[in-house]
């Protein structure tokens, strides 16, 4: 990092910090209003509990704050920015106000905590847009040079047009090469940034090794092997250094606190959604006269089979023909009005949650496939199967970070990102991360009318052909 970047990183580290104290001091003066009911009633015998539970709230905002990511600037938009750190204090003064009123074993008014959020939503609107505005003035937009291997790898690198990157980075050039690093480096000097879909593996790692030499971002589109290797441990009974992968395996306690975590979210869950779920039900068997829960056979670790359960959201002949396909989302002719809005609010989804009670499923873990749709993507993607080495879930990173009709090999690699980073910390990130997807639309939309499956073979052949 050079000179420039250090200051650059140390004044928005500051803008970061400042926004912090702020929040700790807001929530500071509610908790005394909280408990005291006024200021001027304060007791100072009992400041230095009021300090304990201040921290607590600290400890909570950085926790879902790194969640959320509340303090992406540059890389999100200002209303995502604002959503994410709003959602960190809900939560943060949420859990904080829960646990005291325990303690003290009865409830208080919480009109401290709601002016608190108001003047945090207040401040969260002008610190997102002026600590953007900050970033983007600390770093202009670089020069950057697109190097894809075909068309495919094109179309799975997307665009950062109209996106948030776009302000850090201009594409200036987009460059369909897969030959050698040595031919490619002098045409690359001319850049200060480096985005890379697909190539072959000896000229990736001689641009990998280029922007470590220059000290130059570069983004590479991950193949399925480098997500493997991320879980690799590095082996020290051999004279050299050895990198050891293997099928994923949970120890015994990892699976245990999982089994235990799922009982219990699962249950709490279905004891507050009763109601939601009670009227859903309602709202179905009024509108058509129909089954109220849809039953589908889906995949589960080892490829087992199990009857996933969902609230029907389609009319009752749906897959009259007898092929299995997906939604093309609001598009999609076979979605009833009562079923586009249960699916517009996840709701749809919460008799998984007998699943999870059940064991069939977990809270987090890859998506279940159809057995049908699964053998599709077999054929042209064989490492799918990799899925399969832990218990489906109910969301994961393919659902917080992807969307509906995310390409298979990205659910892939979201998939294999989690199975190598288990742990019972991120199951409790990212089940608390999911609540996010409340605010987004674009994790819902399907795929394009007429498709069976996210995938398209045929057509990106034949785009690669051209």
């Amino acid at each position: 990092m050079n000179h420039a970047e250090y200051s650059s990183t140390s004044k928005l580290l500051a803008v970061k910090l400042v926004h912090f104290a702020l929040n700790i001091a807001l929530f500071y003066i509610a908790f005394l209003l909280f408990r005291y009911e006024g200021l001027p009633q304060a007791k100072e015998a009992g400041f230095r509990y009021n300090y304990y539970v201040t921290a607590g709230y600290g400890v909570l905002l950085l926790l879902f704050a790194r969640t959320y990511n509340s303090y992406l600037y540059g890389y999100s938009r200002v209303w995502s920015l604002i959503s994410a750190q709003f959602l960190t204090q809900l939560i943060s003064v949420a859990i904080v106000y829960v646990i005291v009123c325990v303690s003290w074993n009865h409830l208080r008014n919480p009109l401290a905590f709601v002016c608190m959020l108001a003047g945090d939503l207040l401040l969260d609107i002008v610190w997102s847009y002026l600590g953007t505005l900050y970033y983007t003035k600390l770093n202009p937009a670089r020069s950057t040079i697109l190097v894809y291997r075909n068309s495919l790898d094109r179309k799975r690198f997307g665009s950062i047009t109209g996106k948030p990157a776009e302000r850090m980075y201009k594409i200036t050039r987009e460059l369909k090469y897969d030959g050698s690093f040595d031919d490619l480096r002098p045409q690359l000097d001319a850049y200060e940034a480096v985005f890379v879909a697909g190539v072959n593996s000896v000229c990736r790692n001689g641009i990998l090794k280029y922007c470590k030499e220059r000290g130059i971002p570069g983004f590479f589109l991950p193949h399925i092997g480098d997500v493997i290797m991320q879980e690799a441990k590095h082996i020290q009974s051999f004279d050299s250094p050895v990198l050891f992968v293997n099928r994923k395996t949970l120890t015994p306690e990892y699976a245990l606190a999982k089994r235990l975590f799922d009982i219990i979210a699962s249950a709490l869950g279905l004891i507050v959604a009763s109601p939601v779920m009670l009227l859903t039900a309602l709202a179905i068997k009024l509108y058509d006269k129909g089954p109220v829960i849809y039953r589908q056979v889906r995949l589960t670790k080892g490829a087992r089979e199990f009857e996933m359960l969902k609230f029907r959201s389609m009319r009752v002949d749906a897959e009259k023909d007898g092929v299995a396909r997906l939604s093309s989302g609001d598009s999609d002719r076979r979605i009833t009005p009562v079923g586009r809005l249960a699916r517009r609010l996840r709701i749809d989804e919460l008799p998984q949650l007998f699943n999870i009670l059940k064991g069939d499923m977990s809270v987090v873990g890859p998506r279940p496939e159809r057995p049908e749709i699964a053998e599709q993507y077999y054929k042209t993607m064989p490492d799918f199967k990799l899925r399969l080495q832990v218990k489906a879930g109910l969301t994961g990173y393919a659902q917080i970070y992807g969307k509906y009709n995310t390409d298979p090999y990205e659910k892939l690699e979201f998939d294999l990102l989690y199975i190598n980073r288990m742990s019972a910390l991120t199951d409790l990130r990212l089940t608390f991360a999911t609540v996010g997807l409340l605010f987004t639309k674009s994790s819902t939309e399907g795929i394009e009318e007429g498709h069976v499956t996210a995938l398209n073979p045929e057509k990106d052949i034949e785009e690669d052909d051209k």
